[in-house]
């Protein structure tokens, strides 16, 4: 099986991500007979440790009796063989399945075919293309394969195991959008340059308090996982919690207000100052100005008048002049504080019910990350109804100016006199 698993190598290529030394030392390999290839792989498989065998496996095409088989004579368990005894000529050896029946390789690519296309006839039509459905349906059609052959095969048909990727917007792009990119990249640059603040803002997604089963797992005592409820009526909790997030670009901090009432711009701006009283007065003594880079919907979207009239009250009461850039519509996974800050917050409280609302606080001011994600979290209590109408005589009176470059996008707000 030593010389199978080179030809494996140099014929249908190396399974797995392969260094640059792991390269090297396979090109030798390839020079070696069947015992010396063995003896080889063995010796690397001990270096490497737990998993060797596994991965060397992988990475050669050497099956795993071979790699143990070798260990065992390295290791005295097994007679070492002489120079010439036990090593096949060339060619010799049982021939793979796919060498000894050249239909099988077709057969695989007419049963992907198929269920790719959605073919009323394919057997796969309602089950996964693992290998193991694959190899049921080709013994069934008298090809005695196992599901390892069948992977072997789409491995050298160019396939390999891939998950979904997020790539499709849903939604036609706008024909700004990577010029609103470049332009919020150039702000966001300036304003660090000169030591002002930059916070991304959103809302994480709202989550049911109460014991309610939360994603993921924890380490528990065995056999005594935590209990929780069978469905997640929302009557059955503690209400809703609505973790609102400020993130400090420059800092790597972050101030997230979990509210309890309702997500509005009120609610959105609320948070904001809060980041402000709590983080940013502090951080940035000196400051004039404050960029915010915020979604284009939501409670702080950029057609919400109420996210634009609570901007202004913040301003005035902050003395800062506040200037908004929104990211383009359907580009949210983009906002900064998505992969900064809340994706190590789910991390931080998966497997665990978040019971109360002083759960939620307490697992969000622990978050922190390798690089120094610092985050403080607060409980806000404040009521912000629904439905609250700004005038045209308020939008009026805002000292509002838009930018020359998508000025529904990009504006300031300056405090009133």
């Amino acid at each position: 099986m030593g010389s199978e698993g080179v030809r494996d190598y140099y014929g249908m290529g190396v399974q797995g991500k392969v260094q640059p030394e792991e390269r090297r030392w396979l090109k030798v390999l390839g020079t070696l007979n069947e015992r010396q290839a063995r003896l080889y792989v063995a010796q690397k498989a001990l270096e490497q440790g737990r998993g060797g065998i596994s991965r060397l496996a992988r990475l050669t095409g050497m099956s795993r009796p071979t790699i143990m088989k070798g260990i065992a004579e390295l290791s005295g368990r097994g007679p070492l063989p002489s120079e010439e005894a036990g090593i096949r000529r060339p060619g010799g050896g049982r021939k793979r399945v796919e060498e000894a029946d050249s239909t099988i390789t077709e057969e695989i690519k007419r049963i992907l075919e198929e269920s790719t296309a959605g073919d009323p006839m394919s057997s796969l039509k309602w089950t996964s293309r693992s290998t193991r459905a694959i190899a049921e349906e080709l013994t069934q059609k008298g090809h005695r394969v196992s599901g390892v052959t069948v992977g072997r095969c789409l491995r050298g048909m160019g396939y390999s195991l891939q998950a979904n990727v997020k790539t499709i917007e849903g939604e036609e792009q706008h024909p700004d959008r990577d010029d609103q990119f470049r332009y919020i990249n150039g702000q966001v640059a300036s304003w660090m340059r000169s030591g002002q603040p930059v916070i991304s803002v959103d809302t994480k997604k709202k989550e049911l308090v109460g014991l309610f089963r939360n994603a993921g797992r924890t380490w528990e005592k065995r056999g005594e996982p935590e209990q929780v409820f069978t469905h997640d009526f929302p009557h059955m909790g503690k209400g809703k919690a609505i973790p609102y997030g400020a993130y400090d670009v420059g800092r790597d901090e972050a101030l997230v207000n979990v509210g309890m009432s309702h997500d509005t711009s009120e609610f959105a701006v609320a948070s904001v100052r809060q980041w402000w009283r709590t983080l940013g007065s502090a951080s940035y003594p000196t400051a004039k100005r404050l960029l915010i880079c915020a979604d284009a919907g939501g409670s702080n979207g950029s057609r919400r008048r109420a996210w634009k009239w609570h901007l202004q009250q913040l301003a005035n009461e902050i003395g800062l002049a506040v200037t908004v850039c929104h990211y383009p519509p359907g580009t949210s996974k983009w906002n900064k504080i998505e992969h900064r800050l809340f994706s190590f917050i789910s991390i931080q409280w998966r497997g665990k019910p978040l019971v109360s609302f002083e759960t939620i606080v307490s697992l969000i001011g622990s978050t922190k990350t390798r690089t120094g994600l610092n985050v403080k979290a607060v409980l806000d209590t404040g009521q912000y109804p629904i439905g609250q109408t700004i005038t045209p005589a308020q939008m009026n009176s805002l000292r509002l100016s838009g930018h020359d470059f998508h000025p529904d996008w990009n504006y300031s707000i300056t405090p009133q006199l």
